[in-house]
């Protein structure tokens, strides 16, 4: 049997019994290089030189002992053997294709990508066994100064290549190690998203009018929806030379601007402290004198410091948060408010939101993977009133079409005659495509209460 045969090239025509084979030739010589190598010497090179002296010695080892490849087969092998002695193995290849934005690991046997917005599976990609995938978690963790083990079996870390990773183990997973990567997502700019159907051109002109006059947003959706990638986005319409600061678990954001702050929480520590928690970069903030502060995603007490700066001066913020619907959002930040270790009644946060919160953008992840603004929703209540939501702008998607795609359009709506007269006084131009609302009626009929 030839070496192609035992170590298929193309990923997705390897079978089962093929890949268990290619598996062991892989371990065998694994355990060769190992036997070879001086681990001390090793530990003292650099990342590069110390994937170039493995492969060195490697390719010694096939050429003294066998078997006779040619110069692809060759190549495979040594990156194969190297990826699983100094990389993470059979996810080497995964991490280099740009076409996937997240790798799912459910125990040994089962490899999930996400393309384009898709889950698909990849029944080629499997570890040889449990132990050789946590091996991969421990190398992972070990990166970010984290351990994972039953004293503490779920570790959330960036990595240093700015990968987001997840990990949870036995006891918790029932199915064995579960590790999930999560790569950023590149910075689209709006103008990419209208290519992409996710908004159009009015409503940019809209959005760039509410950023420019400093109106407070909040993103909303799903996981998974694009959040973090409109946030982006719209960030670019700041104009330069304001000062930004921006906050977030992982620092996903790509900000233009000259004068950014970049800020991320912290985890404790493997001895169980040091933790810097979003709440606390928050406050702190509001100590930086900053035009605008950005939250990546508000979910816990720091919803009230967010809500509490955007309501006295530091208008123009942008934050995300976890909802279904702009209805959603209001309720989910009024949720999280009370989270706070201040005690604040309901009704008193509620005046908070109504204070801060000036728009919401709802975005909606579809069957066929396409992400788009479903709505955009402007909070038109006031003090402790019952929120009053008015949508202007609607998504209305049409049946799955033969080509599994999902179509609709945009609907718009005149604007609330107080969001455009603050649009006017910041010589913010008002797209034909909205107009502006005439009448109480008339709003009444496009408000939702809360």
């Amino acid at each position: 049997m030839s070496l192609r045969s035992r170590i298929p090239t193309d990923p997705q025509a390897r079978t089962p019994r093929a890949s268990d084979e290619a598996n062991h030739l892989v371990h065998t010589y694994r355990t060769k290089l190992l036997e070879e190598i001086d681990l001390a010497e090793m530990s003292a090179l650099t990342t590069t030189d110390r994937r170039a002296r493995l492969e060195r010695v490697l390719g010694h080892i096939i050429s003294r002992e066998g078997p006779v490849l040619s110069t692809h087969e060759r190549g495979v092998l040594i990156r194969r053997v190297v990826d699983e002695s100094l990389g993470l193995g059979i996810l080497e290849p995964l991490l280099e294709d740009a076409s996937i934005s997240e790798i799912m690991v459910n125990g040994p046997d089962q490899v999930f990508v996400e393309r384009a917005g898709r889950l698909e599976h990849l029944p080629q990609m499997r570890f040889t066994s449990t132990e050789q995938l946590m091996q991969t978690i421990e190398r992972i963790v070990s990166t970010v100064n984290r351990r994972v083990d039953e004293a503490n079996p779920m570790v959330d870390a960036r990595l240093p290549s700015g990968e987001r990773v997840n990990v949870i183990i036995p006891p918790l997973s029932l199915t064995g190690p579960i590790l999930t990567i999560r790569r950023f997502p590149r910075a689209y700019t709006l103008q990419e998203m209208i290519g992409l159907g996710t908004l159009d051109d009015q409503m940019l002109l809209l959005l760039a009018g509410l950023v420019r006059a400093k109106f407070n947003l909040i993103v909303s959706g799903a996981t998974g929806t694009g959040k973090t990638t409109l946030l982006n986005a719209l960030s670019a319409l700041i104009p330069d030379g304001e000062r930004i600061v921006t906050i977030e678990d992982s620092a996903e954001l790509r900000l233009q601007q000259s004068h950014v702050i970049t800020l991320e929480s912290r985890p404790s520590n493997v001895e169980g402290k040091g933790r810097i928690t979003i709440r606390d970069l928050v406050r702190n903030s509001l100590r930086m004198r900053p035009d605008r502060i950005i939250v990546g995603e508000v979910r816990g007490g720091e919803t009230l410091d967010m809500l509490q700066a955007m309501s006295t001066g530091h208008d123009g913020s942008l934050a995300t948060v976890h909802a279904n619907s702009a209805e959603d959002a209001l309720m989910r930040l009024q949720t999280l408010g009370s989270m706070s270790e201040v005690e604040i009644p309901f009704v008193a946060i509620k005046d908070q939101i109504n204070s801060a919160v000036d728009v919401i953008i709802q975005l909606t992840r579809f069957a066929d993977g396409t992400r788009r603004v479903t709505e955009i929703a402007v909070i038109d209540s006031r003090g402790r009133e019952e929120y009053r939501i008015v949508s202007v702008c609607r998504f209305h998607p049409r049946p799955m079409a033969a080509d599994g795609r999902i179509h609709g359009h945009f609907q718009y709506y005149p604007l609330p005659r107080r969001l455009a007269e603050r649009l006017y006084l910041r010589n913010e131009p008002i797209s034909p495509a909205f107009g502006v609302g005439h009448s109480e009626l008339e709003l009444a009929q496009r408000t939702t209460p809360g």
